[in-house]
């Protein structure tokens, strides 16, 4: 058994268990949440979930012992996922929704890094083991255009341009109601939901977060938003536009109708990324991939324009 034993220091109080493990340890937050998961993780002498905040001075005693994991599982291609761009550098693909983009606990769907690898893609070795060459993120339940590196090169400048906001993100998204203003500005900060691990909120003293909107085209009941992101917290979007009282159409986590969502044929949110423009790593020429609606938003939106 390799325990170690750690006092949290100051400045992780307050802290979520599994961060604090990837900042004590070096770990991922994969590892982490794995070592937490399996009860090799005590708090004072108890288990706790990865999700406890920690209290300065805590005793943590973490038991290092390599999993014994199952046989790696050959990756699986993904159907309907199309690459839209591929060079030496990099490739960018049409996320199809119910497609993860890279593994993690719990989830044992298809993935985009997976689909890569069996489809024979080669991607950056930089990242954590699970999100090898995944410089951002696509929600499961979001389709659209994503980046994956798959130069070494290329993974440190996309993730500094992710960084620096310099990339351009546009999204298209179905939203109960009608805004008002038409278009406007969210700039709120976003951190997990208190009472809901699996959530996300606008929470006081959260991560910077930062969202436009313009309204494409209103219906009797949901408008048509065009969304840009100047920053990109997980379900940044859904979390905004939840926030001001318009959830996307088919998104019950944030409080849409499920009526309206069983009217138009939905079973999920009704948001696309249809663009993506950002700077080519080796050749500094910009780059602008766009991608169609797919079928089941196409459908819902017809819906909507034919006055359900």
């Amino acid at each position: 058994m390799a325990e170690r034993l750690l006092p949290v220091p100051d400045g992780l109080a307050g802290e979520r268990l599994d961060v604090a493990l990837t900042r004590m340890l070096g770990l991922s937050r994969v590892r982490a949440a794995e070592l937490v998961g399996d009860g090799l993780v005590l708090v004072d002498g108890r288990p706790a979930a990865k999700s406890d905040r920690l209290l300065p001075g805590s005793l943590l005693a973490v038991d290092l012992r390599e999993p014994t994991a199952d046989p790696p599982q050959p990756p699986e291609p993904v159907p309907g996922m199309r690459v839209l761009v591929d060079d030496d550098d990099l490739v960018v693909v049409d996320k199809p929704v119910g497609v993860a983009a890279h593994p993690s606990p719990g989830w044992t769907g298809p993935t985009v890094v997976g689909g890569l690898a069996a489809a024979g893609y080669r991607v950056s070795t930089s990242g954590a083991a699970e999100r090898q060459g995944v410089v951002h993120r696509l929600d499961v339940g979001t389709s659209g255009v994503m980046v994956v590196a798959k130069s070494e090169r290329a993974y440190t400048s996309l993730k500094r341009q992710f960084k620096e906001r310099t990339v351009d993100k546009t999204y298209h998204a179905v939203v109960q109601g009608h805004p008002d203003p038409l278009s406007g500005t969210v700039d709120a900060p976003i951190d997990r939901h208190p009472g809901h691990d699996y959530r996300f909120a606008v929470v006081a003293g959260g991560k910077p977060s930062i969202t436009h909107y313009d309204t494409l085209e209103a219906f009797p009941h949901a408008s048509l938003l065009e969304v840009h992101l100047e920053t990109g917290r997980t379900h940044q979007i859904r979390v905004h536009l939840s926030a001001l009282r318009h959830p996307c159409v088919g998104d019950p986590l944030y409080g849409a109708d499920p009526g309206l969502s069983k009217r138009l044929g939905l079973t999920r949110q009704w948001l696309h990324a249809v663009r993506l423009a950002f700077e080519h790593p080796a050749t500094g020429d910009r780059v602008e991939v766009a991608s169609d609606y797919p079928a089941d938003l196409v459908t819902a939106l017809d819906r909507l324009r034919d006055g359900l």
